[in-house]
């Protein structure tokens, strides 16, 4: 899109540029992200177009959607051009796209490796910026039942109580658990208390016949395994 058509009215395009049109005629996969969210949004300011402000959107968030998903109905109004009706359709629809991953993901309803868990919990923790925990409750074929949060903490902590724990893997008959936590730092190292609370909930199963398979940490950016490491 040529630099000479910035501040001009969207109107004033080819109409094979201006977003909508171009959707019609050429597809959704002939619009860039920016199109996109231009689209979302509706209107521009006086001086910048739709595409223009969507453009600085994507320039806060470095041109990486992922990244995009983070922020937050405050985050996006701070924006030239952008108030609060054209944050929440931002937001909602980068919502939407994260849930359908989510019903794309459940379909795999077996566990067979620790990958399998990091695809199951991206949808939950994925761009999440507090750290939670999770269980997930598999039957004896290591099929899923449930996917629960057990706790919800701050940045750098939360707290996950064993009795809770195991009382929803009874009331779901589960024969099998899999921890999985969070660290929105990145930092894919456990910490002691990391292992600590692994082996009393380790502990805790044997004596109810609930085997905990493995315990997750999750980044944005990969994952660590207790399990594949040998730490179980």
């Amino acid at each position: 899109m040529s630099d000479s058509r910035q501040g001009l009215n969207i109107l004033s395009w080819a109409k094979e540029d201006r977003p909508r049109e171009k959707l019609m005629m050429k597809g959704k996969s002939a619009l860039s992200d920016a199109e996109l969210i231009a689209i979302l949004i509706g209107s521009g300011t006086r001086s910048l177009s739709a595409v223009d402000v969507a453009k600085k959107i994507l320039a806060l968030a470095g041109n990486n959607l992922n990244e995009l998903a983070k922020f937050s109905v405050k985050d996006l109004i701070k924006v030239e051009g952008i108030g609060e009706a054209k944050a929440i359709a931002i937001v909602s629809a980068l919502e939407l796209g994260r849930r359908r991953k989510e019903a794309e993901v459940f379909k795999k309803q077996k566990i067979t490796c620790s990958q399998d868990v990091y695809e199951l919990m991206k949808p939950e923790l994925l761009d999440q910026r507090k750290e939670e925990f999770w269980i997930v409750l598999l039957d004896r074929a290591n099929g899923v039942i449930s996917k629960n949060k057990i706790s919800s903490g701050g940045i750098s902590g939360t707290v996950a109580d064993p009795k809770l724990i195991f009382k929803m893997a009874l009331e779901q008959m589960a024969s099998g658990i899999i921890l999985v936590h969070n660290h929105p730092s990145g930092n894919l190292q456990p910490s002691g208390s990391d292992g600590t609370l692994t082996k009393k909930i380790i502990n805790g199963g044997e004596s109810l016949e609930i085997k905990v398979l493995d315990h997750i940490i999750f980044t944005d950016n990969g994952y660590y395994s207790f399990a594949d490491e040998g730490m179980m």
